[in-house]
């Protein structure tokens, strides 16, 4: 049975519900080939469920010092299958959300996989062919576990949002983004948790000023650092998990998590029929309007090598669907996209670092730093500080880049972010009146 489509999207997440979305309201027919649960990663085992855990772990972090602040002691013990019932309702809201809104569209959803058999065809798992002048590929990846000895005794973050307590001791192995935000909040609900580096710091990507600030956050919070500590080996033992590395304590687990990385769904798409071109990691290689070399098919997302993050598969699948049906052509602009990582406090970034700043710009470079106790620190005599950092460049000292680690980081950087795309400069934010007392203030007061 051949069905014709304008546009068939593989792969149910943020990026191709986004695309299959943006095609239909341009009057598209489209087909979307989904397996599993709508939203793909984000929506089910990423950012929605992290944050929703993140915020648990903030208000137990409240908890815990309220008593300090003169408030009635309390253990901040969080009932996880409450919770989790919270959450799993929370996202099945959102998958109702989706449903509805796709029946509106009438958009074809196939819940089953798919492979090309073709340049411009698709064979679903039932052996139906569908086919289509233009194919979106949004499959996005998975995590994977370390080649050592031992590894399939850890989990891997999507093992994480299984889980409904927390352990008691925790080693959690990377220092990226999902390593980092599980250290903090696992900590703050409870566990004992030891994090393991290979690298001499956190967060590579990111200022290194701030990663160290937040580094030392967490060992106030008393999370264990290892950097330098290439694990090796994981090893099942009487009392519990051993993590084998130098460095690594004799201590056993009760968990381990792998945060090494993530690889893209592209194994089981027989891309190779179609002639779609990939990199050595398997990543689909896509031109900046998110073109494949073969004409017609498209990928946005973590199945290519863009920044793994949500809204930008979200932007890039957006525009590409304005292009292909809506008459506008306006490709993605991959710079200055704002970062955040859900730590304890949220450190995020916009822009160049000090480091590329000055390996772009020499001596042109100039950098204003803040560092401070939020107010609710200082007052409970907590020893958790922020770090804000504005990089600039030039006589104007026009921002390149901005940095911040803290309370509120998060939300107050998604405006600042849009002045720095703005071509703001030091002397403007010294124009505008600061908001006191705030720690946002302190981005407009820096000299």
């Amino acid at each position: 049975m051949q069905q014709d489509f304008d546009l068939i999207v593989i792969g149910g997440g943020s990026g191709g519900l986004a695309g299959a979305f943006r095609a239909a309201s341009h009057g598209a027919r489209v087909a979307l080939l989904e397996p599993a649960a709508l939203g793909g990663t984000c929506v089910n085992a990423g950012c929605v469920p992290k944050k929703a855990m993140w915020l648990a772990a903030e208000v137990a972090r409240k908890l815990a010092g309220a008593g300090t602040l003169g408030f009635s002691p309390h253990d901040g013990a969080l009932d996880w299958e409450t919770f989790i019932a919270h959450r799993q309702r929370y996202i099945g809201n959102i998958h109702q959300s989706y449903r509805s809104r796709l029946d509106k569209a009438g958009i074809a959803v196939l819940p089953m996989r798919g492979h090309f058999v073709g340049a411009n065809a698709i064979e679903c798992e039932d052996g139906v062919r569908l086919s289509a002048r233009n194919l979106l590929i949004a499959t996005g990846g998975h995590p994977v576990r370390p080649p050592i000895p031992g590894a399939e005794l850890g989990g891997t973050s999507d093992d994480f949002f299984h889980w409904t307590a927390a352990p008691a001791r925790v080693a959690l192995v990377g220092g990226g983004y999902i390593g980092t935000e599980l250290a903090g909040l696992l900590q703050a609900l409870g566990s004992q948790v030891h994090l393991f580096v290979r690298g001499e710091r956190l967060l590579n990507p990111f200022d290194a000023e701030l990663a160290d600030q937040l580094a030392e956050d967490y060992r106030q919070a008393g999370v264990h650092l290892h950097f330098g500590c290439d694990v090796t080996t994981v090893e099942q033992a009487g009392d519990g998990l051993r993590v084998h590395g130098e460095g690594a304590p004799e201590e056993p687990f009760d968990r381990v998590l792998f945060a090494t990385g993530r690889t893209p769904n592209t194994a089981s798409l027989a891309l190779d029929t179609a002639g779609v071109a990939m990199d050595r990691r398997g990543h689909v290689i896509v031109d900046r309007r998110h073109s494949t070399n073969v004409d017609g098919i498209h990928a946005v997302g973590d199945v290519t090598a863009d920044l793994p993050l949500t809204p930008v598969a979200i932007a890039a699948a957006r525009r590409l669907m304005d292009r292909l049906y809506g008459g506008r052509d306006a490709p993605l602009d991959p710079d200055n996209i704002p970062s955040v990582v859900f730590s304890h406090p949220p450190l995020g970034m916009v822009g160049l670092t000090e480091e590329r700043a000055r390996a772009l710009h020499g001596d042109d470079v100039h950098v204003s730093r803040a560092s401070f106790r939020p107010m609710l620190h200082a007052l409970a005599d907590s020893p958790q500080r922020s770090l804000f950092k504005l990089v600039c460049v030039g006589s104007e000292r026009r921002v390149v880049g901005i940095h911040l680690l803290g309370e509120a980081a998060d939300e107050i950087l998604q405006g600042f972010a849009v002045a720095l795309k703005l071509g703001v400069t030091l002397d403007q934010l010294h124009d505008t009146v600061a908001i006191h007392p705030t720690s946002a203030e302190e981005l407009v007061l820096m000299g």
